[in-house]
């Protein structure tokens, strides 16, 4: 059979036949071929240790002649016979040539949603072909076929036992910062840590940070030297920002051996596909924001989990976590702004004991902001007034935002809202907004999708005693982290209402537990 496909002057279904008959025939045969380095990943220019194994599983004549790795043109003979069930070992050493095994779908950037891939052969795979295919001249009772195996890294697990991952090409040397984000209030300085880990033994060189003019950092051509692949250097830095607003991005490169470097490492391991190494681009977004804020004292119950705490305290907010099981009026005091994050009274199981105590909160002179809740066939009281919320919503990020309100002091202090606030959002623009609200809220925006009637229930104030209650369903949680400036103006507004009035005396403040 071989021959006769051999002959085929058709060379695509001659390939794609003979490929499909090997297969038959090792399936046939049990012939188990595997090669495995020996760690994991390696870089281009080193040696690496490879082990062959080989079973055959039948009477079969069958012999091992050589291996050899693609890309190379040198082989490592072998010349062993494969005898019924007996296993058959040996080791190899060659140079890795290869290029880095960064997802086919990251090396180029793509644009806004789309992935940009050059070989479009490439397309539809779930991962990257092997970073290195061993292949193995066998002979079969006189035939010569040549099968094709990717090098695999092996390890034993007390618990899994033979764990397997895939053989993949790195950089040299990784960077990476401890941000993805840094947004500077005012002309402070903040510190940011720069890691250097070496992909290989003996690697050393300097690092440097690329910023925008306008940008300085505390020092630039920063030695670092790494014995051990695997090896770790952290660096203390101070970025200092324009006086000027500014919304950019620094990177940080390394150098080695005449070559620059800019890549940091992740490694995405679950349980139910195999281990996934990608380098991602080590940059950080900066940005210098035309910032007032009023308040500074902000307790958060956390709801499904966002990140927006952390991007209050980096505008200089002092957020405090808090525990669902100890909430009360007395608690809440301490506060000048209690915000509730994204779907807590879908997850959060006590939030109906939680809420008469933030409606005192707001009563006694308090503000609370209440972020998207999913529709709920028994919405339960969330406000001091009654709404709706719908499955309403605003996917496109740059649809237009419409103020209904502008004399409000959402829209007007301490941070003036314009059109520019609403550039730059990510992903959306809001979700679940209200359709049906008491009379007492007032709707201070209106956004829609094309084509869509406008949806003005997004941002939801109404005075309540002497505090203040905001329900809003506009994505805060991906526009703060994602450094959105405009979305901390807004959202700092909102944190900000009531602030300038004289607090009762029965709402005290941190300083004064």
């Amino acid at each position: 059979i071989k021959k006769k496909i051999e002959s085929i002057d058709d060379e695509y279904w001659k390939e794609l036949k003979l490929n499909e008959l090997e297969f038959i025939i090792k399936g046939a045969l049990g012939l188990y071929l595997e090669v495995t380095a020996n760690d994991y990943s390696a870089t281009q220019g080193e040696s690496v240790e490879f082990n062959l194994e080989a079973i055959n599983r039948s009477d079969v004549d069958v012999r091992l002649n050589a291996l050899r790795f693609d890309g190379s043109m040198t082989a490592q003979r072998i010349q062993k016979k494969l005898d019924n069930n007996v296993l058959v070992n040996s080791r190899t050493t060659f140079p890795i040539n290869q290029e880095i095994s960064q997802p086919y779908w990251l090396k180029d950037k793509g644009s806004l949603g789309m992935y940009a891939v050059k070989e479009q052969q490439l397309r539809g795979l779930a991962e990257n072909p092997p970073a290195v295919m061993a292949i193995l001249d066998v002979l079969i009772e006189g035939e010569v076929f040549h099968f094709e195996t990717p090098v695999v890294y092996k390890e034993n697990d007390r618990v899994d036992g033979e764990v397997y991952r895939p053989f993949v090409i790195t950089p040299p040397v990784f960077v990476s910062m401890d941000a993805s984000v840094i947004m500077f209030p005012d002309q402070e300085a903040k510190p940011v840590e720069v890691l250097v880990k070496s992909g290989k033994d003996n690697v050393s060189g300097v690092i440097n940070l690329n910023l925008p003019a306008g940008w300085k950092v505390s020092e630039n051509n920063i030695k670092y030297t790494l014995a051990k692949k695997g090896d770790e250097q952290r660096f203390q830095l101070s970025i200092l920002p324009p006086k000027e607003p500014s919304e950019a991005y620094m990177t940080v490169e390394a150098t080695y051996e005449n070559e620059v470097y800019n890549s940091s490492l992740r490694v995405v391991d679950y349980d139910h596909i195999p281990t996934q190494t990608v380098f991602p681009k080590s940059e950080v977004k900066i940005v210098k924001l035309d910032l007032q804020k009023k308040g500074q004292y902000v307790g958060y119950i956390m709801g499904s989990g966002d990140d927006i705490p952390a991007s209050l305290e980096q505008v200089g907010y002092t957020v405090d976590i808090l525990d669902p099981e100890k909430i009360n009026l007395e608690m809440l005091k301490n506060y000048d702004a209690v915000i509730v994050g994204v779907r807590a009274y879908n997850t959060v199981d006590r939030m109906n004991f939680i809420q008469p105590e933030l409606m005192k909160f707001v009563e006694a002179g308090g503000t609370v902001i209440t972020q998207y809740n999913t529709s709920m066939r028994d919405q339960p009281a969330i406000g001091p007034y009654d709404f709706s919320i719908s499955r309403d919503r605003v996917t496109v990020e740059e649809a237009e935002v419409r103020v209904l309100a502008a004399d409000h002091p959402v829209i007007n202090g301490p941070n003036k809202i314009t059109d520019k606030d609403f550039e730059g959002w990510v992903q959306e623009r809001g979700l679940y907004f209200p359709n049906e609200w008491d009379e007492h809220y007032t709707p201070i925006l209106s956004a829609n999708d094309p084509g869509e009637t406008p949806k003005n229930g997004g941002l939801l104030v109404t005075k309540f005693g002497e505090g203040y209650f905001v329900y809003t369903g506009y994505s805060w949680f991906r526009e703060l982290p994602a450094g959105v400036p405009g979305a901390f103006r807004i959202f700092t507004n909102m944190i900000s209402l009531g602030q300038d009035n004289p607090k009762p005396t029965s709402l005290k403040s941190v300083e004064n537990k």
